[in-house]
């Protein structure tokens, strides 16, 4: 019997294709419900989606339950998949209220509240930072009191380094408190500052246990590279995590949290610091990483990654072994301004030392509008790279983003 699978919203970002195919290439049959209307399907999507329902919200849990039962009156719902953080709250309420199996919303809400999240890990066994979930700013300030600046504000559901402040001292926490309304009323997270460096752990769980894992590195952190237009960041994925003796640290944490928060057969994104207070977990994502960390994976490995993670959602066992035969990693490279590309230079160069080993590229054409350093890794231009040997590619990196400039006006 063919296993019925409905994916939140398949066309957007343009990665999500890649799942609705791979669940189609291991005998799923796909329904997808999004937000755009049917003929925006492209080609490969009309031939791998079964059927596709076309809704106002897919963060609207009304309206996604909705959708969900008009198909579970067709055929029985297997499995019901969204792989984007911002939906994959309101999915889980949808699943749980449909009876379909799948993350339940408990371990989806641990996975987007971060000083829940913290809490719970913490009374597992798990390193973390000191944190508060509070409205109440004289609460926050005891805290502050307690635990010394310098402190991280952000939102309590917030991805990544999205909406997040690093303060000083009493003065910028007041600021960062009004900025974030929290004298009205609004909830905020509030954390301890790890120093070290920063990375994430990637993996591929089925029934609680990671079958598929992956390290890697931010140059700098993220907070840094996401406000400080000088730099050109780059995360990079090491092929030597089966050989170097630290990452079963890092290993063993990500399992703990998995067990921890209930999680069975997902794709999972763990942020960590490491520095002098040693190992430090930062926060979880029960989906994939975003800024197509993926592609890396891929390339790195010789694999189908998204074919691998439909293997577990479909029949609950991975298809391919890794290969670790390559490092890979993204370089951003930032326009010299706000305003339009106006050119590059640096280009032929690299392409002429390093083009063996150029994954892709994007190098939008020059009139293009800049985005804004905060806007992230992967919104002007970038260029992606694998080579066997770790450090030899990090070199090839900093190479890159010493030569490489996007000359906006």
């Amino acid at each position: 019997m063919p296993i019925d699978v409905i994916l939140v919203e398949p066309c957007f970002p343009s990665n999500q294709r890649e799942f609705a195919r791979a669940l189609h290439a291991v005998g799923a049959r796909v329904t997808g419900i999004g937000e755009r209307p049917k003929e925006a399907l492209d080609d490969g999507l009309r031939h791998w989606l079964t059927h596709y329902e076309q809704i106002g919200n897919v963060t609207d849990e009304g309206q996604l339950e909705r959708a969900v039962r008009f198909v579970q009156s067709k055929v029985k719902v297997d499995r019901l998949e969204a792989v984007v953080e911002a939906h994959v709250l309101a999915a889980a309420k949808v699943r749980e209220k449909c009876g379909i199996p799948g993350t339940s919303v408990r371990s989806t809400f641990l996975c987007r509240d971060k000083p829940a999240m913290k809490e719970a890990l913490r009374q597992a066994g798990v390193p973390c930072a000191q944190s508060i979930g509070s409205s109440n700013p004289e609460e926050i300030k005891q805290f502050a009191a307690r635990v010394g600046f310098p402190l991280i504000v952000k939102p309590r559901d917030a991805a990544g380094a999205s909406g997040t402040e690093r303060v000083d001292n009493g003065p910028e926490l007041d600021r960062a408190l009004g900025r974030f309304g929290v004298p009205q009323g609004r909830s905020v997270a509030v954390e301890e500052f790890i120093e070290g460096h920063e990375g994430f752990y990637d993996t591929l769980s089925i029934g609680g246990r990671v079958v598929h894992d992956f390290a890697t590195h931010y140059y700098p952190n993220v907070l840094e590279a996401m406000r400080t237009r000088w730099i050109s960041p780059q995360f990079v994925t090491t092929n030597r995590i089966d050989a170097a003796p630290w990452y079963a640290e890092v290993r063993a944490m990500g399992q703990k949290v998995i067990t921890a928060l209930g999680l069975e057969t997902t794709a999972t994104h763990m942020e960590w610091f490491v520095g002098p207070k040693g190992l430090k977990f930062s926060e979880i994502g029960c989906r994939p990483p975003g800024v197509r960390a993926w592609d890396l994976y891929a390339a790195g490995n010789d694999f189908d990654i998204y074919k691998e993670w439909a293997m577990a959602v479909v029949h609950g066992r991975p298809l391919q072994k890794l290969s670790r035969q390559y490092s890979a990693g993204v370089i951003a490279l930032r326009p010299t301004q706000d305003g339009h590309i106006a050119g590059y230079t640096g280009v032929d160069e690299v392409h002429h030392r390093f083009g063996k080993w150029f994954m892709d590229e994007h190098l939008p054409p020059p009139g293009t509008p800049t985005q804004p350093v905060e806007a992230g890794f992967m919104a002007n231009a970038w260029m992606r790279l694998k080579h066997p040997d770790y450090d030899t590619l990090r070199g090839m990196l900093n190479l890159i983003g010493q030569t490489v400039k996007v000359i906006a006006r």
